[in-house]
């Protein structure tokens, strides 16, 4: 007897959604960095425990936008928290309900669907501060569950597990048993760029770029030859990007490189190209060329 639930993911920039839902499906399906607003689509991850399949969708981190391509972020977690079987909000072990998680809790509300309540980073506490923070949003809202837990180490996960597959509803999987997201390759490819990029870069210009994957060709032995080019906002972000003599941009694609060969499990030639396309963050038309529209 199959069974499955839709989960949307959601909360504020940084709070370990993408963390979790790796940890969670057993293999890098998102990407991860410390700089907030990493994910800026959503990504249906597939995890099957059993006859149980949990549909995890991870959302852009909830903030307060500054450009249309913000305004698309959150409107991405607003459309998510509806019709789904249950939501998860995730919240850092701080005292203090912020406008972001209040927000998310009234859209809930507004909605009706049933939600969790995981309080990540719990490994950065101690157990008094911890009560503090679940009294508090139990006060805030009827979760059906509170949940400590350390994305990052794997506590609480498996009873993270247990709470989630409560909400399952017998029925056909929606995605095949093999399958463990609704990205394609070329996707996860152009996501993997786009991380060495905000590790590597400082302050706004990560933000201010865009991967496309321009050329995905397989050979007779199974080498992949990948061609990608990063969009940046102004000239002296385009200079920054290739660095002297090249060299960050040469960093930039050995990082991708390994892990995109990690990913599709074969030897791969990666070259990488820098164009600057101006304010394309608030340019529907850019967006829409993206990938970034409803």
């Amino acid at each position: 007897m199959t069974k499955s639930a839709m989960i949307t993911i959601c909360g504020r920039p940084n709070v370990g959604k993408s963390t979790l839902t790796n940890a969670m499906v057993g293999e890098k399906v998102a990407i991860v960095t410390d700089k907030p607003q990493t994910t800026r689509n959503r990504i249906s991850a597939i995890v099957n425990r059993g006859e149980t399949q949990l549909v995890l969708m991870d959302t852009p981190g909830f903030h307060k936008p500054r450009t249309r391509l913000g305004d698309y972020m959150v409107n991405i977690v607003r459309e998510s928290i509806a019709d789904v079987d249950c939501v998860l909000l995730m919240v850092e072990p701080v005292a203090a309900i912020g406008p972001q998680e209040q927000a998310l809790i009234e859209r809930i509300k507004q909605t009706g669907a049933p939600a969790l309540l995981a309080i990540n980073k719990i490994d950065t506490v101690d157990k008094q501060r911890l009560l503090e923070v679940m009294a508090l949003y139990s006060g805030a809202h009827e979760f059906e569950a509170i949940l400590p837990i350390s994305a990052k180490t794997g506590d609480g996960v498996e009873e993270l597990f247990a709470e989630l597959e409560k909400f399952a509803a017998e029925g056909p999987h929606f995605f095949p048993d093999d399958v463990i997201s609704d990205q394609p390759e070329k996707q996860i490819c152009a996501e993997l760029v786009r991380e060495k990029l905000l590790k590597c870069l400082d302050k706004e210009i990560p933000h201010g770029t865009a991967v496309e994957v321009t050329r995905f060709s397989e050979r007779d032995d199974g080498i992949i030859d990948l061609e990608v080019t990063i969009y940046c906002e102004k000239d002296s972000h385009k200079g920054i990007i290739i660095g002297k003599k090249g060299a960050m941009l040469k960093r930039i694609g050995e990082l991708a490189r390994e892990d995109i060969e990690a990913f599709m499990g074969t030897k791969v030639y990666l070259q990488t190209w820098v164009k600057v396309k101006e304010n394309w963050r608030d340019s529907m038309a850019s967006l829409r060329n993206f990938g970034f529209s409803d």
